[in-house]
């Protein structure tokens, strides 16, 4: 499978880009084990143009995350393509758009997937941005704005007319948000289209390596993006590769490795952001990982980690977890 010139086997697995989730300390766990391609949070065109500093910081990649992608978002044309090219100046190796994002403050003003209501201008934006820049542009989205609009076979068709070298899709509508089970259905649809040539990369509820493999055999898709199912669980790249591989399921490791590898997040987070930021970036891995799901009594440790201040404090509650719970 190819995304322009960007060379990545057989069935690769990404990691989805998400708000407050996909700092670049987390998609270096994800890329050290074995995530395909990563992606930054999505960034506001609207912000990157007016320059506002907490945007423009989600911009930073670094060379061991590659290839790496970009995601920007916004319902302006101008402001898009003008987004476009001040992404480009980082150097990433892919350049995606957001009309996928399901949440009120964004696509309740017109953006993410509050573009499936407006196609023609979802088409109009994606073919600005593709002649705004030098480098391959996909398109993350849904299946329709709800059950009575499911507009993707034929709109993936009109993205890939003007230009984009991959299609995402989230077996959901906006409607749906992030309830019920997402339909791959209509993504198997799409990649099967006969009119299709781009890469078609499958996601939605993805959150072990059989369901990743299921989705594989069953659409033919070209990638599996996975999301929710790695927050606190950059691990799940490993387990998913090497099943696709083998066939069979990867031994678990002790508490203290998936411990270790936590711990190694927030140190590169704090590097890239500061002792502050970079604890504030990994509360959210640490209060999901399913590494603690399942101890006993666990709420009072949890809450605990989540208040820490520094990292000496943090480090120190997460030490004493396996003989405060007999792991």
């Amino acid at each position: 499978m190819k995304i322009s010139n960007i060379e990545f086997g057989e069935n690769p697995v990404f990691l989805a880009p998400m708000e407050d989730v996909t700092d670049m300390g987390f998609r270096l766990e994800c890329k050290r084990f074995g995530a395909d391609m990563v992606y930054t949070e999505f960034v506001s065109s609207d912000a990157l143009i007016r320059h506002v500093n907490k945007t423009q910081a989600k911009l930073t990649i670094s060379e061991e995350e590659r290839p790496v992608a970009i995601q920007i978002y916004g319902r302006e044309v101008e402001a898009m393509a003008e987004a476009a090219k001040i992404s480009e100046e980082a150097n990433p190796d892919v350049l995606d758009i957001n009309f996928g994002c399901p949440v009120k403050k964004v696509a309740g003003k017109g953006a993410g997937s509050g573009m499936m209501k407006t196609p023609d201008l979802m088409v109009e934006i994606t073919e600005a941005v593709v002649k705004a820049v030098n480098i391959p542009v996909t398109v993350k989205t849904r299946l329709g704005w709800d059950n009575d609009s499911k507009i993707i076979v034929e709109l993936a068709e009109r993205l890939q007319d003007v230009g984009i070298q991959a299609l995402t899709i989230h077996g959901r509508t906006r409607a749906q948000m992030y309830t019920g089970e997402a339909d791959w259905t209509l993504i198997g649809e799409v990649k099967n289209n006969p009119r299709m040539h781009i890469p078609i990369i499958g996601n939605g509820d993805v959150t072990t390596p059989e369901i990743c493999k299921k989705r594989f055999d069953e659409t033919g898709v070209d990638a599996v993006m996975i999301g929710r199912g790695s927050i606190g669980c950059p691990w799940i790249f490993e387990e998913v590769k090497h099943y696709l591989k083998t066939g069979e399921l990867l031994h678990k490791k002790d508490f203290l490795w998936y411990l270790d590898i936590l711990k190694d997040m927030v140190n590169k987070n704090i590097s890239h952001s500061g002792e502050r930021g970079g604890i504030l970036h990994s509360r959210r891995h640490l209060a999901a990982s399913p590494l603690f799901k399942g101890i006993p009594d666990f709420k009072k440790t949890r809450v605990a980690m989540l208040r820490a201040e520094s990292v000496e404090e943090l480090f120190s509650i997460m030490d004493a977890i396996p003989e405060q719970f007999d792991i």
